[in-house]
């Protein structure tokens, strides 16, 4: 239980450097954290309680894991790594913790291309950690139903996405202190819910909605997360673009450029590919065209 109890340490350690660093630096750490809880597993014996304990850590530190190599585009590796988490914490008999598992593999496959299976999959995650997970857990899984309803497109999916949005919020009204939270749900608060609400709103070109809640996110948002910055900058420099303000867009499209080349996330830069597209169509604008030929 000692050395459950240390990985248990590293592994929130992780989630930490997370907040502050791309998936790029953190790859290699993190699947060295992962070979030793494995082979930690594998290779040696404990009692039962203690098993599930540290299958339990696996999950978490394959979800963990599993996001990095996403953010560094390692999609395959990212599948597969999700999977062997999502594995440990059924063992583990953590239906929570397989919801989240489950909830970040459709995540990666609504933002790539996979959207059926993205949708299916965060919906399945949903009804999998069923009505007794923690509220917050709850809200989250919500989040990445609405995510993956408005990456599937359709006027019905973005219905059903609006949905997602408004029962998201409800759970998280429900979170109290009487129902403890696992410690990786740490992150997940009001604001996270409105960051989501703003991506979905860009994503659905209701930019009237999106913009307002943005620029309120980006205003107390903590400089040190240069990743989530760009992130959430890139979206507003949509949502600017979609509402007719070319020239505004194109300076927030400076600083998405700016951050994005100091951070080793290819999330980030097919976000700034994304907001040059949409820019394209106000070449005509000087300030737009001056940050196009930068770009170039």
């Amino acid at each position: 239980m000692r050395q459950v109890d240390e990985l248990q340490q590293r592994v929130h350690g992780l989630r930490l450097a997370d907040d502050v660093l791309a998936g790029g630096d953190l790859m290699r750490p993190a699947l060295r954290e992962l070979r030793r809880a494995v082979r930690l597993y594998r290779e040696h014996s404990y009692a039962d309680m203690t098993g599930r304990q540290m299958l339990r850590q696996i999950g978490e530190l394959a979800q963990i894991a599993g996001w990095i190599a996403s953010d560094a585009g390692q999609l395959e590796e990212a599948e597969r790594i999700y999977r062997l988490g999502l594995s440990a914490a059924t063992q583990a008999e953590d239906r929570t913790l397989a919801g989240n598992l489950a909830g970040s593999l459709a995540y990666q496959f609504a933002n790539t291309g996979r959207e059926v299976e993205g949708l299916d999959l965060s919906r399945a995650a949903l009804d999998g950690a069923g009505p007794d997970a923690p509220p917050k857990a709850r809200a989250l899984y919500l989040d990445r139903v609405a995510w993956a309803h408005t990456k599937a497109g359709g006027t019905e999916n973005a219905q059903q996405a609006m949905r997602a949005l408004g029962e998201a919020s409800q759970a998280l009204s429900e979170d109290s202190e009487g129902i403890e939270s696992p410690a990786w749900l740490y992150w997940v608060d009001a604001g996270e819910l409105q960051v989501m609400e703003a991506r979905v709103m860009t994503e659905l070109r209701r930019p009237l909605r999106a913009v307002p809640l943005l620029r309120d996110v980006l205003g107390r948002y903590d400089a040190t997360h240069t990743r989530e910055l760009a992130l959430y900058s890139s979206w507003l420099a949509v949502a600017l673009a979609d509402g007719g303000e070319p020239e505004e867009s194109a300076a927030v499209a400076e600083r998405v450029i700016s951050l994005s080349a100091d951070v080793a996330s290819e999330r980030t830069a097919e976000r700034a590919r994304v907001v040059l597209a949409r820019l394209a169509e106000y070449a005509d604008v000087p300030e737009v065209r001056a940050i196009l030929d930068a770009a170039a």
